[in-house]
């Protein structure tokens, strides 16, 4: 069911590593065109050569820090001009900042909440708008988290993941609200959040994958949740996906 995305455009924030670079890997393999947003370009140019020859024309990049819109209106405004608009949407880029919501510093809360929420919000105005302008039935993913979920205890013995548990549950009501939105406006672009646990990237601390083991996932695992629900029939809408890794308490 990927036959209908062939050339289409795929965008994805944060796709110098962890789960924006697999999932980057995955679309260019079906056959679309991807973009590839992320403020580290040398890691960007590292994707786009350890790709297959045939795959790598099917790759682009650009400079995007998503928690400034300027950046985002720039990066947007040149997926248009060069390949005519965002079919797909891939809101993955996201933060960590350690320490306890009660003692960090205002400056690294505001720094995961622009990143995290205010990041997506601008990215999927801009898609969205491309999409409905065009009348495209595209689709607008959010990697989001279990931390975004209703009832998230990570229990009192783990860190505290502070400001980043709200962001994710600002983003689930962001999902939801965009679904409404679309229904109400009659259109057929599809929304999917995607909820996964613990997963082996960048993001995650040392220590923290040590004490996990082998009780994590990969990024592969979500990017490979994405491709099931863009595989889905037009009809077919899949909401909300939640991944763990067998033995993951929360």
């Amino acid at each position: 069911m990927m036959e209908r995305w062939q050339n289409r455009v795929a965008v994805v924030t944060g796709a110098s590593s962890g789960i924006g670079a697999a999932c980057a890997k995955l679309l260019v393999a079906a056959g679309l065109q991807v973009v590839g947003l992320a403020r580290r370009t040398d890691r960007l140019e590292q994707l786009r050569q350890s790709l297959p020859a045939d795959q790598q024309k099917r790759f682009h990049q650009h400079a995007c820090d998503v928690s400034a819109e300027a950046q985002v209106n720039s990066a947007f405004e040149w997926i248009e001009q060069k390949l005519g608009g965002i079919d797909v949407l891939i809101n993955n880029a996201g933060i960590l900042r350690d320490g306890h919501l009660l003692d960090m510093p205002v400056k690294d809360i505001s720094d995961v909440l622009q990143t995290n929420l205010m990041g997506s919000i601008y990215c999927t105005k801009l898609a969205a708008n491309s999409m409905r302008r065009r009348q495209m039935a595209g689709h607008l993913f959010f990697i989001n988290s279990t931390a975004g979920l209703a009832g998230y205890n990570p229990g009192r013995e783990d860190p505290s993941l502070n400001v980043y548990t709200p962001s994710k549950f600002a983003l689930t009501a962001v999902h939801e609200i965009c679904r409404q939105e679309l229904i109400t406006q009659k259109q057929k672009i599809k929304t999917t959040s995607i909820n996964p646990g613990w997963v082996s990237t960048e993001i995650v601390p040392d220590e923290t994958k040590a004490q996990l083991g082998d009780v994590i996932l990969q990024a592969n695992d979500v990017a490979q949740a994405v491709i099931y629900a863009l595989s889905t029939p037009p009809h077919a809408q899949v909401q909300e996906i939640t991944l763990r890794a067998v033995g993951e308490w929360y």
